[in-house]
């Protein structure tokens, strides 16, 4: 785990609605060892927002262009079928919630990250998730309340597109 991953998960935590498994492996195929039974991905955090009904896969980069963020995307886009049949399976999240990619970005990579999400499409060549983004400049201890913070002032209106903020 990197630095900013802990910072992000305290951040996290400080929602008193949310529950957190940091590194949780999401395997596609259900086995007893992700390494022995295809595909599969750990995201820095599945993040379960009670009061929203929605199951958050947390991603943190601060990488420049964020390929490899933009790269595992696109690979949950082509199998988010199985993503949330393997969340439902394994972490036993409620099928009728609603599962985004929450990804925390530098807020200067966040124009050009919008760019190519949106070019980012299911099996179907459709939209299948709608990410929520949330700059790291906004989850530094100092921005929030760590004792029941519930997101007010952490996403940026004028860099995060409206249907990305919430």
């Amino acid at each position: 785990m990197d630095y900013y991953q802990g910072v992000v998960l305290d951040y996290l935590r400080a929602d008193k609605a949310i529950f957190v498994n940091p590194e949780c492996c999401i395997q596609i195929n259900d086995g007893p060892s992700p390494d022995h039974g295809g595909t599969h991905w750990y995201c820095d955090a599945v993040a379960v927002d009670l009061r929203n009904e929605t199951v958050f896969l947390c991603e943190v980069t601060y990488a420049v262009g964020s390929a490899k963020l933009v790269k595992r995307l696109r690979e949950w886009g082509q199998n988010w079928g199985e993503v949330r049949a393997a969340l439902i399976r394994d972490c036993k999240v409620n099928g009728d919630w609603l599962v985004r990619p929450w990804l925390f970005v530098p807020e200067k990579s966040i124009a050009p990250l919008v760019a190519k999400l949106k070019l980012i499409k299911g099996i179907d060549e459709l939209p299948v998730y709608q990410p929520r983004i949330t700059s790291l400049e906004s989850v530094q201890p100092w921005r929030y309340h760590s004792w029941g913070h519930q997101d007010k002032n952490t996403d940026r209106p004028d860099s995060v597109p409206a249907e990305m903020r919430v």
